[in-house]
């Protein structure tokens, strides 16, 4: 789960190609999605995550935070509690070089190479995964809330996939993800919903650096 997390971010966040047998509508919403995205220096999104597979009777509801600078490929994930006073369990940083993922409940902090590759599911390319790998198709629109977005539907191009769907949310007016939904093989279904956005989020360099002075105790297992 704590790597399915970061996975399954990635792979609804980090919406770059090959056009062949895709849509043009589609193509059209996702450049421009992505050519928005591009002109901003950081952003900042709270998101909700929600679990289900019916099958298995599992339904389950997180929060988290995501600050990335995909110029640079940093980002800084937070999944919180389901509590009423949300606290961090988990947090996955990287500074474009190295990854570090910190799991609260072992007291415990990775140290990985960071994997800048095309391949890799990297939350700082947020909002540019249409780009390669995937087929994509606009379904219509669907009102929520008095507010218009307008539905993508993506299939991985790789057969090996875990999922073979995920399926876009974005505001027409306001040209921004609102939500991403992704279809699993094994039948679970994860939404991520997009509750705030800030462009040109103002990030300090040192949130992009695991700060083992502000986890005291923490064991440090280096994986490079």
């Amino acid at each position: 789960m704590k790597k399915l997390t970061l996975l399954i971010l990635a792979s609804a966040l980090t919406i770059t190609g090959a056009f062949a047998q895709k849509d043009g509508d589609a193509k059209a919403i996702l450049s421009k999605l992505s050519t928005q995205y591009r002109s901003y220096d950081a952003v900042k999104t709270d998101f909700s995550l929600t679990i289900d597979n019916q099958m298995a009777g599992i339904q389950q509801k997180q929060t988290g935070t995501l600050i990335a600078r995909s110029k640079t490929n940093k980002y800084k994930v937070t999944m919180l509690s389901n509590t009423a006073k949300p606290t961090v369990m988990q947090e996955i940083i990287s500074d474009g070089k190295s990854q570090w993922t910190y799991l609260k409940d072992a007291n415990e902090v990775q140290l990985s190479d960071a994997d800048n590759s095309e391949e890799s599911f990297n939350p700082a390319k947020i909002f540019t995964l249409y780009e390669k790998g995937y087929k994509y198709l606009y379904t219509g629109q669907q009102k929520i809330g008095g507010k218009i977005y307008q539905v993508i539907d993506l299939t991985p191009e790789d057969a090996k996939k875990s999922f073979f769907k995920v399926r876009l949310m974005v505001d027409k007016v306001k040209n921004q993800l609102y939500s991403a939904q992704i279809f699993d093989k094994n039948g679970s279904k994860y939404t991520y919903t997009l509750r705030t956005f800030t462009p040109n989020y103002k990030a300090a360099e040192t949130v992009f650096a695991f700060d083992k002075k502000a986890h005291p105790g923490v064991e440090l297992v280096d994986l490079r």
